[in-house]
């Protein structure tokens, strides 16, 4: 049997060879000056391109600087209005609060104000109650003092005349002076001698009796 024979490889096609001026011999050192040529020019697109990354990075950086310093702004907004809101709200709780307090205090001043008038009503209603009650008292004492004048005055003229014959001490004398005493004292509180005018109207009447009784 045969043996596969091996593929043969195809010639490669030779790199185009820069067109050469026709006036001008090719230089041996045109190669590594073209070589050169492309280093540098990459080289230099390379810098290009990192400066403008880095310009774009610087650009991106402010620009983050700009947005954060807005959301900053915006946030110190917001908290402000918070705050401010916040602040209307303690404040018209508070408000609130204060008009509840006055309402609370007037409605007890009120009250107090009507106990007051209340009390000086009945204040005044007891005043002119006892103003009544003392004119009585004190025109009933001038009867009492006036019926036991006229008594006392006459039970010593009856006395007088009785015993106008005798010579001897008036009866009674001790409670007569007393009497006339306290009536000299109290003008007007004929009630403090009616405890002596009793007496010595009892002394007069056991005087009477102790005189008729002896046929006098």
């Amino acid at each position: 049997m045969r043996e596969p024979s091996a593929p043969v490889p195809r010639p490669q096609p030779s790199p185009p060879l820069p067109k050469q001026s026709t006036n001008e011999p090719v230089s041996p050192s045109y190669t590594v000056d073209e070589e050169e040529l492309r280093r540098k020019i990459a080289h230099e697109l390379a810098l290009e391109q990192a400066r403008r990354q880095s310009e774009n990075h610087k650009r991106l950086e402010q620009e983050k600087l700009i947005v954060q310093e807005e959301i900053g702004k915006a946030i110190e907004r917001e908290r402000n209005a918070s705050s401010e809101q916040l602040t209307r709200a303690v404040l018209r709780e508070k408000a609130a609060a204060e008009e509840e307090r006055l309402k609370s205090k007037t409605f007890e001043l009120r009250t107090q104000a009507k106990k007051l008038n209340e009390k000086e009503r009945e204040l005044k209603r007891l005043d002119e109650y006892y103003k009544d009650q003392l004119a009585r008292l004190e025109e009933r004492s001038a009867q009492f003092y006036k019926v036991t004048t006229e008594q006392y005055q006459k039970a010593a003229s009856e006395v007088e005349a009785r015993f106008k014959r005798y010579e001897a001490h008036p009866v009674c004398a001790d409670l007569q002076a007393k009497i006339f005493q306290c009536y000299q004292q109290n003008p007007q509180q004929s009630l403090s001698c009616s405890t002596l005018a009793s007496q010595y109207l009892h002394c007069v009447n056991g005087a009477k009796q102790s005189l008729l009784g002896r046929g006098g």
